[in-house]
């Protein structure tokens, strides 16, 4: 198989399976979560559940005095990967392609030298989570091979893309398949892995939030 041909093998039979694996099991898991249900409250409301929702969800979104202090690197760092993430998947022109043939729509991008500073800066931030996480004792010790993993996981799509658009190490063909590879792969683990926080953290704390607001409880 060459260059060619292996790109056309990652970009279309492969591409469809890690998808149908990604939406399968997103779904299982969500399912997993929302069958769990919830108890009854018989309880009168003293406040908006709606409310108390989207309080809890952008109170936990903008991490407090104390919080900032005692993790500073890990907050920051996970803010401008998080960020320069979101720029790279949802705002370059390639990408909004491939959402625009799956959804029939897309949406303006960035140029593509503001979201490869992005990808840099990504990359950094990452690197800087990793060596911290070594580094501290406690992390360290609570960490487990799939938090690696994950690492790994997330952080090869970026440079893979990164390489293959100013056609470093590789052949451009062979680079870009790589790149293609490396985010099927993620796709795979996503559902199965810490990455399904993604969809999960704004859903409990929409529940945190519902209960407090509930009973009347301001956060």
């Amino acid at each position: 198989m060459n260059s060619v041909e292996f790109l056309q093998w990652v970009k279309g039979p492969l591409f469809n399976l890690a998808l149908f694996i990604f939406i399968a099991g997103l779904v299982l898991r969500l399912f997993e979560i929302l069958s769990l249900g919830r108890k009854v409250n018989y309880a009168a409301p003293k406040g908006s559940p709606m409310q108390g929702g989207l309080r809890e969800i952008w109170r936990r979104s903008l991490p407090d005095k104390a919080t900032l202090q005692r993790s500073m690197i890990t907050i920051m760092a996970g803010y401008v990967f998080h960020i320069g993430l979101f720029v790279v998947i949802f705002l370059l022109a390639a990408h909004i392609e491939i959402f625009k043939n799956l959804l029939g729509f897309g949406w303006p991008n960035l140029p593509t030298p503001v979201v490869d500073a992005f990808a840099v800066l990504s990359m950094i931030a990452l690197v800087i989570v990793l060596i911290h996480r070594l580094q501290h004792p406690v992390k360290r010790f609570l960490s487990k091979p799939a938090d690696y993993v994950v690492w790994t996981a997330t952080f090869i799509p970026l440079l893979t893309g990164y390489m293959a658009y100013h056609h470093l190490l590789l052949a451009p063909q062979l680079m870009l398949g790589l790149h293609i590879l490396s985010v099927e792969i993620l796709m795979v683990l996503f559902p199965f892995t810490k990455l399904m926080h993604t969809f999960t953290i704004f859903l409990s704390r929409w529940y945190n939030g519902a209960s407090m607001g509930l009973r009347g409880v301001k956060s």
